[in-house]
């Protein structure tokens, strides 16, 4: 076999990957499956922040009012607690306009 024919001269050269697109919002949901909703599997630890949401990490299960899961599309998320929130139940910082404070 001469050096023009060999087969590894003729595979694809990879490009560079594109850059990935800036997301302006929160990340969209999507259905990694079970092992994903349940968060990362260890224990579940919840963070107050100070007149901020609550942070959610661990292996945990996030329901609706009907017992329907809802999946978070990560595992760590942070949880509305003044209720201004546009994406409820997850915090998207409206705490912070509507001067919301923890008593």
């Amino acid at each position: 076999m001469s050096a023009e024919e060999r087969p590894e001269d003729s595979a694809p050269v990879p490009g560079p990957e594109p850059a990935p697109a800036p997301h302006p919002g929160p990340a969209p949901v999507l259905d990694p499956g079970p092992a994903a909703a349940a968060g990362s599997g260890g224990p579940v630890s919840i963070t107050v922040c100070p007149d901020g949401p609550l942070l959610v990490r661990g292996g945990y299960e996030l329901l609706d009012g009907e017992d329907r899961p809802i999946d978070p599309g990560r595992a760590t998320v942070a949880l509305c607690r003044c209720g201004a929130s546009s994406i409820k139940p997850f915090c998207d910082g409206s705490h912070k306009r509507a001067r919301f404070r923890a008593r």
